[in-house]
Parts: C-alpha cells; sequence; structure tokens
C-alpha cells in the first residue's frame, strides 16, 4: 500500500511568503490547505499547482483577526478527516502605531492576528502531530524581532513572540518528531509593501537588502526539516544578525530613539 501523502495547513496563502509556500511544498508533493480572506485569490494559486503537481487541495476562507478563526479551521478539517503534516503560520500584516492611534480594537485585531491566533493554531494543530510522530512547524517572524527600535510598538514586538515561543516549543516537542521555527526574514519582494504604503520606502532601500520569496521560503522549508529553530533568512541578515544582538549595537538602537 502506498504511503499516504503530506498535508501542509498554510495562512496567509492568497499571496507572497504564503503563495510560496504553496508552490514549494506542492512541488514536493504535499497536498495543501489554503487560508486567507481572499478566496477568489486562494484559488488561483491553487489551480495551477493542482494540474501541474496532482495534488489536493483545500480552500478555506478564514480571518484570523477574528477570535474564532483558527478553532473553525480545526473544526473543518477535523471533519473532513484531514491530518496537518505541514503548518505555516504566515498570516500577518503592517501594524499601525500603539500609541498614536487610538482606537486600541485596531490594535486588539492587530494583536490577535499575528500573536494569538498562531499561538492558537499551534495550540489545536502541534498535539496531533506529536501524536502522529511527525510535524514541521514554520512562524513567520521578521529580523524587525531580533532587535528593539523605535517605532509603533507592535510589529517587532509580535514577531519577537514569535521567534522566542518557536524556540521553546521546539525544544518541548522535537522528542516527539515534530520541528518547529521561527523564519526571519528581511526586506522581500512581495506585495506586502504596496499594502502597508511603503514603495516609496522599498524604492529608496539599498537592492542588496532585498530578496526574492522563493530564497526565502526554500531557506524556511531546509531549516525547519533540520531541526533549526530560528533562520535569518538572507547571507547579508544572517551576516548582520550577531550584530542586532551585540549589546553595544542596542545601546546605539536606544540612544537613536526620539
Amino acid at each position: 500500500m502506498a504511503a499516504s501523502r503530506r498535508t501542509a495547513l498554510i495562512t496567509g496563502a492568497s499571496a507572497g511568503l504564503g503563495a510560496e509556500f504553496a508552490r514549494q511544498l506542492a512541488a514536493q508533493g504535499v497536498d495543501l490547505v489554503l487560508a486567507a480572506r481572499r478566496a477568489e485569490q486562494m484559488e488561483e494559486v491553487a489551480a495551477p499547482l493542482r494540474e501541474r503537481h496532482g495534488i489536493e487541495t483545500t480552500l478555506l476562507a478564514a480571518d484570523l483577526s477574528e477570535r474564532g478563526a483558527p478553532a473553525q479551521i480545526h473544526a473543518e478539517l477535523s471533519e473532513r478527516g484531514i491530518h496537518v503534516d505541514y503548518l505555516i503560520n504566515n498570516a500577518g500584516a503592517s501594524s499601525g502605531n500603539l500609541l498614536e492611534d487610538r482606537d486600541f480594537e485596531v490594535h486588539a485585531r492587530y494583536l490577535e492576528l499575528m500573536v494569538l491566533s498562531v499561538a492558537h493554531m499551534c495550540h489545536l494543530f502541534v498535539p496531533g502531530m506529536q501524536e502522529r510522530g511527525f510535524g514541521r512547524v514554520i512562524n513567520v517572524a521578521s529580523v524587525a524581532a531580533r532587535i528593539p527600535r523605535a517605532g509603533g510598538c507592535l510589529y517587532g514586538p509580535s514577531k519577537a513572540y514569535l521567534v522566542h515561543m518557536s524556540e521553546e516549543m521546539h525544544l518541548t516537542v522535537r522528542a516527539h518528531g515534530v520541528n518547529v521555527s521561527a523564519l526571519c526574514p528581511g526586506f522581500t519582494h512581495t506585495e506586502f509593501h504596496a499594502v502597508a504604503g511603503a514603495l516609496e520606502m522599498k524604492a529608496n532601500s539599498p537592492k542588496m537588502l532585498w530578496y526574492d520569496a522563493d530564497v526565502v521560503v526554500r531557506e524556511g522549508l531546509r531549516a525547519v526539516e533540520r531541526g533549526k529553530p530560528v533562520q535569518i533568512s538572507g547571507r547579508i541578515y544572517r551576516f548582520l544578525d550577531p550584530l542586532f544582538q551585540s549589546v553595544w549595537t542596542r545601546r546605539l538602537f536606544r540612544l537613536s530613539g526620539p
């Protein structure tokens, strides 16, 4: 009897890194569950992958800034008898300013998306991976998690939580055949900066700082297979990261604040 194929659940799968995760995992023969707000865009991602690789695809419209979304995804997949082997927590967005934007409900929904939904997805899906003796979890963080800086006080701190949670979870579950990794990209060519209104910043920044999505995803998948709990994506960022962690560099960043 042929072994059953693995299944990957990818959030934020309608574009950007999520779509690239779908392409690379489909090329490995992994069936896909794609979850995002935009159903039509998910189908645009899924259709050519079904045709090219002969995989199964399941599309779930979900807004992970809503408290009940992870439980709804889990319940839907349980009802269909779909076990998740790869969990790619990729859904995310740029942030506002915690101190200047006075509607805290907006911030609460943002933290639901960036922090609580990821913890909830791990809470729901990782125990099943432990029971089956196999699992791969990638939590998409950012190099912004690696050093505090003056700013909106939301994006970097939320990504820092994902890094630390991933490290601790990896230590907790690796003996059960489950690897957990925080993927920390720097500037990446996706639609993220256009949506965030940061195209001018992108145009004015050095090209050497920008990486293609396929590079970031390839490095992330390789890292989680190797059991690496934190992957800094991009050679230049791997070079810079030890400097970011230096106590002297951190002092300079503190001095650079307003």
